[in-house]
């Protein structure tokens, strides 16, 4: 009897899974819920990677969800500092707390949808990499793995409950935690969005896509959307060698972070000469984020942060880019005196 393409694919996976630090090998016990769940959340629009670093600091600092739950919350958030899509951040203290005093996860995505942060890619995840529950986890790596295996041709967005659908069918219940993470992989390393490794994979043989002879044309493209500009003021004031900042409202975009302060981002260009100008992508908009001088500081809260010490500032990169920015400009100004 032919081999499913569940088992092919679990074989494939037994001989060449990465090594993660949020991963036991093939066939282990399931690693600590807690590791699964953070590298799932980091691993939201980052790469492995950018994680794993981060993730090894990030378990060396708050072992267990109990000791990130009872974790200031600027430091978790000065931690994050970097990885972009702070409300991750906020969500993932929030979690922490919630599970912490209920005394542990959910064993079932249905319980864990119920958390702060937790969707339904990320509960099913959890529940198949560590408790084992036969749930459909499908990300975006995924979806392109059962599109192409399946031959659809429409884009993502249309096709999705068909994928999901698809995906149910194949997923096997004895080794759920296993097949999720093989697909993961699948889909990072071999089923590529571009130039993907077709020879290379175990699920060739039962692919529409790789029989049409141009597997990258499966899913179909989505609509390119346009993304709207914007303009921000970020307020440079200095004095005996620091600068000022602020804490960002805790809800909106970069909500806790450190920041230059200044006012909110509007569709016009401020009108004061900048110092520097520094761009930025959102996932939304685009921002262009001029930096300027003022005299005193605003009557906000804030703090005083030495420019020697500004990297211990947990400054999330758009701020960080501008300071540099700003200071580069100084530099080159004195130079040409």
């Amino acid at each position: 009897m032919p081999a499913r393409p569940a088992d092919k694919l679990l074989s494939h996976y037994d001989a060449n899974a990465r090594a993660l630090p949020w991963r036991n090998p093939p066939g282990s016990p399931p690693m600590d819920p807690y590791r699964v769940w953070l590298s799932e959340v980091m691993l939201q629009q980052t790469t492995v990677a950018t994680v794993k670093p981060r993730f090894r600091r990030f378990v060396e600092r708050w072992p267990t969800v109990e000791a990130l739950a009872a974790a200031p919350a600027e430091d978790v958030m000065q931690e994050w500092a970097g990885l972009g899509y702070y409300a991750r951040a906020r969500n993932l203290h929030a979690c922490a707390k919630s599970v912490a005093a209920t005394g542990g996860f959910p064993r079932t995505a249905d319980g864990l949808r119920k958390l702060p942060g937790i969707g339904d890619y990320t509960a099913a995840a959890v529940a198949s990499i560590a408790f084992g529950e036969g749930t459909a986890a499908v990300d975006t790596n995924v979806e392109r793995v059962i599109a192409r295996l399946h031959g659809i041709d429409r884009p993502v967005a249309e096709a999705r409950p068909d994928i999901r659908r698809l995906a149910a069918a194949m997923w096997p219940r004895d080794r759920a935690g296993d097949f999720a993470q093989a697909l993961m992989d699948l889909g990072a390393t071999i089923c590529r969005p571009k130039a993907p490794l077709c020879g290379e994979c175990p699920l060739a043989a039962d692919c529409v896509a790789f029989a049409s002879g141009t597997p990258e044309a499966f899913p179909g493209p989505k609509a390119k959307a346009i993304r709207p500009h914007r303009h921000g003021e970020a307020w440079w004031i200095e004095r005996d060698g620091a600068i000022w900042l602020v804490r960002r409202p805790e809800k909106g975009i970069l909500g806790g972070m450190a920041a230059l302060p200044g006012p909110e981002w509007a569709t016009a260009a401020p009108t004061g000469r900048a110092i520097a100008i520094v761009s930025h992508g959102f996932t939304h908009f685009t921002l262009d984020l001029h930096v300027t001088h003022r005299a005193a500081p605003p009557d906000s809260e804030g703090w005083w942060q030495g420019l020697a010490t500004i990297s211990e500032a947990g400054l999330p990169t758009l701020y960080a880019r501008a300071i540099e920015a700003a200071l580069a400009a100084r530099e080159a100004r004195a130079d040409a005196a």
